[in-house]
């Protein structure tokens, strides 16, 4: 058991927390672009900065046994936000994408109708979607996000469009309500990796991706579940899977023993969802069938089994081994009876090491299960998958591939999780060796 924290010991918070907020204060005003274009160095710099007073803290109270103040964890953990809502995105472009979905949403009563290349020369795009328009990434496909996202986008806009402050609020709000979910479920120690953990903060507040909102609906339908509440719990998987397809994977564990009416339930908010923008013809399907079949960034196993066979028969070869190691995991959680949270860890962290793509925002898929269930190698790849960023293009190499890596980032980045695996498995089987002695 956690012991409680004295009064006396929250100072290592308090004095880790203001030196991380030096660092993320400094990280937002180095992102406008104040000493020019944002580099990798002064990026990495600043990562490092705010990660070892992180390392630090936690390992004060971990070898002390004491609770970290939730209250104090959350005030920090606020105010880390607060700089990265008033940062620019760190070597993204996805947020305009965002932006001009909201607007096509408002314009149009469908995000998925037009792709953003069809309003090129359009003088009817108002001059700040103008400017947007012209820095969205792959403006001939049409967007991947679904539902739920789009309407986190359309609320966004309808408070100041053009804007991305609005929607990172919003997704701050959302990463706030997940720390509080998981409070209840976890150590408050553990609970400090994720609510200080700098890729988190990144990747939300400074960048704004919008998987949080998958995530946290996902939590909140696994709590649910798991405290009988499996109309509700039901609902909220539904709105899950709207905002990303990656929840579908834990629907087995929501759905399975839920009675008729949750499953009615589920159908009904997803078809509220999709039906509107299916009636119209389109959803984000179109486009996420290219990027199935078509994108690999950052691989890991998928580049090297497709050195033996095609890229669609690795595709097609890696979905089947992932939908085993899911059912073989759902028999097992099944048969212990299913009161408990499932290793979501588990199920997205083999997904991601098969997966043709493997962005740094994928990991936030990952982490709250880190949490509840401790594990070095996830936190470890929650700090290696950012090497992920050292690309060409932010090389201010153009003459190479720009989302090309040199040869050196992906066998130290998995490199490093693989060390973590491998520590964690001999300190498990130290652990069970000295249990069996005693025996």
């Amino acid at each position: 058991m956690e012991s409680r924290s004295s009064d006396t010991s929250n100072w290592p918070v308090h004095l880790a927390g203001l030196t991380c907020l030096s660092g993320y204060a400094a990280l937002a005003w180095y992102s406008h672009g104040s000493l020019g274009a944002p580099s990798l160095v002064g990026f990495f710099a600043g990562i490092i900065w705010v990660s070892i007073p992180l390392l630090l803290v936690y390992l004060w109270y971990s070898r002390r046994d004491l609770a970290v103040s939730f209250q104090a964890l959350l005030i920090w953990a606020v105010l880390f936000r607060l700089c990265g809502v008033f940062g620019e995105p760190l070597f993204e472009d996805d947020s305009f994408r965002y932006l001009w979905d909201g607007f096509r949403f408002a314009q149009d009563a469908t995000p998925y109708a037009t792709t953003p290349a069809s309003f090129f020369g359009d003088a009817s795009v108002p001059e700040v979607f103008q400017r947007i328009l012209d820095q969205v990434n792959y403006p001939d496909i049409p967007t991947i996000y679904g539902p739920t996202t789009e309407l986190l986008f359309l609320a966004s806009y309808s408070v100041n469009p053009g804007s991305l402050v609005p929607l990172k609020i919003l997704l701050v709000g959302l990463d706030i309500l997940l720390i509080w979910l998981l409070s209840g479920e976890a150590k408050t120690r553990n609970l400090l990796l994720y609510a200080w953990c700098p890729l988190v903060i990144k990747e939300i507040a400074f960048t704004a991706h919008p998987d949080i909102l998958g995530v946290t609906l996902l939590i909140g339908a696994l709590l649910l579940h798991k405290r009988g509440r499996l109309d509700l719990a039901a609902a909220c998987l539904a709105l899950a899977i709207g905002a990303k397809v990656f929840a579908i994977f834990l629907a087995p564990f929501v759905l399975f023993n839920s009675d008729v009416r949750s499953k009615f339930v589920f159908l009904g908010v997803l078809g509220l969802l999709y039906l509107p923008f299916a009636l119209q013809g389109h959803t984000e399907f179109a486009a996420l069938s290219v990027f199935a079949k078509e994108w690999v960034f950052n691989a890991a196993v998928f580049d090297l089994v497709r050195l033996w066979i095609d890229v669609q028969a690795t595709r097609v070869v890696l979905a089947l081994g992932f939908a085993l190691f899911v059912a073989l995991y759902w028999v097992r959680f099944s048969s212990e009876g299913d009161s408990r949270i499932p290793r979501g860890d588990w199920i997205f962290g083999v997904f991601l090491i098969l997966a043709p793509v493997i962005n740094p925002w994928y990991l936030l898929w990952v982490l709250p299960f880190a949490v509840i269930y401790p594990t070095l190698w996830a936190w470890v790849a929650a700090y290696s998958v950012l090497l992920s960023y050292v690309t060409w293009i932010n090389l201010g190499n153009f003459e190479l591939d720009p989302f090309a890596h040199p040869v050196w980032v992906r066998p130290l980045e998995f490199g490093l999780i693989l060390c973590a695996l491998l520590a964690s498995w001999l300190r498990s089987a130290r652990t069970s060796t000295g249990l069996k002695d005693q025996e």
